[in-house]
């Protein structure tokens, strides 16, 4: 049986990961942002490398258990907090708590749902789909990528989740460095800034990237297709 600090911690550890997961990702996807014809070979080439590195292929297993057992965690501290909370129903906590520190696990149950559509949209067909080849022999994952962000309803999805991104990263990167030990009254406003600085970035670059595609690299899609 995991103890509450025990979990605390697991949460702490994998969510610190996946921070550090997203500045890659979030580097080597701004290569979206080149002119098309440049984007495609890079962003093409950036893929192939990180498909056939064994070290990729181990970070990434890393990665997948993370999301698991955060996800898994986060449902029980969830699930615990809202039994422990019963007695206390009418309380006036909410005045001294922001709403998305009291709606993480709506938050964290929100980007579930993207990231399972996400990883099929991408991770899915692209491990297991028939994408065609560039001129490099390499899978066109710039082609799917692009394809995907011209639709209306995918681009809002992806943009909504951000959102909900920043907040449960707000609130993630505060905890976390409470439960390390490192919410020290000396630097807690420099913890804060600093948390809300970094999934500000991360949230509003990511969501930058359907956008910029949507609205000003779509009509220059004949430039990478033809």
């Amino acid at each position: 049986m995991f103890t509450t600090l025990t979990r605390k911690l697991i949460m702490c550890l994998t969510g610190l990961f996946l921070c550090f997961f997203l500045i890659i990702h979030f580097l080597g996807n701004l290569q979206l942002f080149l002119p098309a014809a440049e984007a495609h070979t890079k962003f093409n080439a950036y893929s192939h490398f990180l498909s056939g590195n064994i070290l990729i292929k181990i970070v990434s297993y890393i990665l997948y258990s993370c999301l698991i057992l955060h996800a898994v965690d986060a449902l029980f501290i969830t699930l615990k907090n809202k039994k422990a909370a019963k007695p206390y129903r009418h309380d006036r906590r909410k005045r001294a708590s922001k709403w998305y520190s009291r709606n993480m696990g709506l938050l964290g149950t929100l980007i579930l749902i993207f990231l399972v559509i996400h990883f099929k949209n991408f991770w899915y067909v692209y491990k297991f789909g028939s994408l065609p080849l560039d001129a490099d022999g390499h899978k066109d994952l710039y082609i799917l990528v692009v394809t995907t962000f011209k639709e209306g309803w995918y681009v809002l999805l992806y943009v909504l989740s951000m959102a909900a991104l920043c907040y449960h990263l707000i609130h993630g990167v505060h905890s976390a460095a409470r439960t390390l030990g490192l919410f020290h009254p000396k630097y807690v406003r420099w913890v804060k800034i600093s948390g809300i600085l970094y999934a500000v970035i991360i949230s509003v670059g990511f969501a930058m990237m359907p956008l910029y595609i949507y609205f000003i690299q779509q009509d220059n899609l004949y430039i990478v297709t033809r």
